[in-house]
């Protein structure tokens, strides 16, 4: 059997880091782990390619050499993953399709001949058995949480490491906290599920023995749902594994601001080779965020939070949410003072929207409020339901935060709040030097140095850098690269067509 393994292509996002990419001569952020995990888990006797569409295009042929192509994808991969099953449809060759987009949303991509939905631990092998015996059924679905013992090292050897920037394993699913317009629990559920401290470290290995040397993305939901286990076991362990290999890699993952509450969590991540954590911050208005119920994030100072976090060694990059119900008209300023005190460089705000299968996305639609499909670029402009402040004010003000935040004065600014703050235990933990780091340091000298309109804040920055900071340079030329990328995405958006075009706006406005 020759299965084709395709991952669609993601559009010119926030995430995509697709212009700061360019520096580093890469062509995408990340594998598709999925895609990988999938592949070892399907018969050792299928022959077994994949085509990641964010390195290369999918040609005809492959289509055409598969017996069977699988196919996985998140929302913002939607139009690319229905153009993959038109031409596998128009080629005649059969569809398997699965992951985030197809298990909350497979209606709306048409032609798919078995969706295995869920996770596939559980419902794959279902597939397989009936594949095998020569009667698959369309849908295969199941609501159960496997223990993740039963999930396989990912196959390393489909993919060309050099093409990417950073490798990424997974160490737990779910997320003990209940955010009204988070998508995770009907996905992943509301108990962290972990692997094992020997999972664990045969992940690492595998890539250590593939030869990756690195950036590794732990991508959990939220990496410290489970502390105890953390602290006890796998923070530990990691460490020593680094320790033995002289530090390998470097780690970043997504938590939530609780970790601010923990010093002893927060030295063994930093000990473990951990230099940077993504927090849902998402608003500094109080009533928002129980709105939204993120209770883990109200009654507290968040840039006090955000600042002991830096001060323990991690770069925090932030996600920031307009659109609550309960924003004031003053929530724009609020967004980007907040931003600029704290020092959060790279920090993500979408328009609020409501994924299928969150809490949100069903309270809207009981208020008839949802109007059109979840895009899952929450940087396009897009809403998929009505919001209550004016839809015009909304999205003017949306486009006043990225304007204002990623111009290069405000932008470069923040890289030195953040300096100030930032106390890495050890030079070691600084990316590790590779041949490419020196074209990236060329082609940064030239491209924001003497092309970029923002060239004068640029020499301030290194010229600051070397002064204060001269062990931080390399960090401070990396940040300046993903300055240009965000500025290409949010010069993007505040170009694109606006309150015009945002769903739902002639439709009457539900009001308390």
């Amino acid at each position: 059997m020759k299965s084709l393994l395709a991952y669609p292509a993601y559009p010119d996002t926030f995430w995509s880091f697709r212009h700061a990419l360019r520096f580093v001569s890469k062509k995408a952020c990340f594998p598709p782990l999925g895609l990988l995990t999938v592949a070892a888990m399907l018969p050792a006797d299928w022959d077994k390619r994949l085509v990641d569409m964010n390195v290369r295009p999918l040609r005809d042929e492959d289509i055409e050499w598969a017996d069977c192509v699988f196919l996985s994808a998140m929302a913002v991969q939607k139009a690319s993953a229905q153009e993959v099953v038109r031409r596998c449809n128009k080629l005649g060759r059969r569809v398997v399709a699965g992951g985030p987009l197809f298990t909350t949303a497979h209606e709306e991509v048409s032609g798919v001949d078995h969706l295995v939905l869920g996770e596939a631990e559980v419902t794959l092998p279902l597939f397989l058995a009936d594949f095998a015996a020569g009667c698959p059924k369309p849908v295969y679905a199941s609501s159960e949480r496997p223990e993740l013992d039963r999930t396989p090292t990912p196959m390393w050897s489909l993919v060309n490491m050099n093409h990417y920037a950073t490798m990424n394993v997974q160490y737990s699913r779910g997320c003990p906290f209940d955010c009204e317009f988070c998508d995770i629990i009907f996905l992943n559920g509301h108990r962290p599920r972990t692997k094992s401290r020997e999972q664990m470290l045969g992940e690492l290995d595998s890539l250590y023995a593939h030869g990756w040397r690195g950036s590794v993305f732990v991508v959990d939901d939220n990496f410290i749902g489970n502390k105890k286990k953390l602290k006890e076991e796998t923070l530990p362990a990691i460490g020593e594994w680094g320790k033995a290999r002289n530090y390998p890699f470097t780690y970043y993952t997504e938590a939530s601001i609780n970790l601010a509450d923990d010093e002893d969590l927060m030295q063994l991540m930093a000990a473990a080779g951990f230099s940077k954590v993504f927090v849902g911050i998402e608003t500094p208005n109080e009533d928002s965020l129980n709105e939204c119920n993120k209770l883990q994030n109200s009654g507290r100072d968040l840039a006090d939070s955000v600042k002991i976090i830096q001060n323990h060694g991690f770069e925090v990059q932030g996600g920031f949410i307009v659109g609550f119900d309960n924003d004031p008209a003053s929530i724009f300023k609020s967004q980007i003072n907040f931003i600029q005190k704290t020092g959060i460089v790279t920090a993500m705000v979408g328009l609020l929207n409501a994924p299928p299968g969150s809490k949100l996305y069903q309270r809207l639609k009981k208020e008839n409020r949802i109007v059109s499909d979840f895009s899952g670029d929450n940087t396009d402009c897009s809403m998929n339901f009505v919001p209550k402040m004016d839809p015009e004010r909304l999205v003017s003000g949306y486009k006043q935060i990225l304007t204002t935040i990623y111009a290069p004065k405000q932008y470069y600014r923040r890289v030195l709040t953040f300096l100030k703050e930032y106390k890495p235990p050890r030079l070691r933990w600084l990316p590790l030097f590779r041949p490419y780091h020196i074209t990236a340091f060329i082609k940064s000298m030239w491209v924001l140095g003497v092309l970029d309109r923002g060239r004068t804040q640029f020499w301030k920055l290194l010229a600051v850098s070397l002064v204060r900071h001269p062990h931080m340079l390399p960090l401070s030329i990396s940040l300046a690269c993903f300055g240009w990328h965000f500025r290409k995405v949010a010069e993007k958006v505040a170009a694109s067509v606006g309150p015009a075009d945002l769903s739902g706006a002639a439709v009457p406005v539900p009001h308390d």
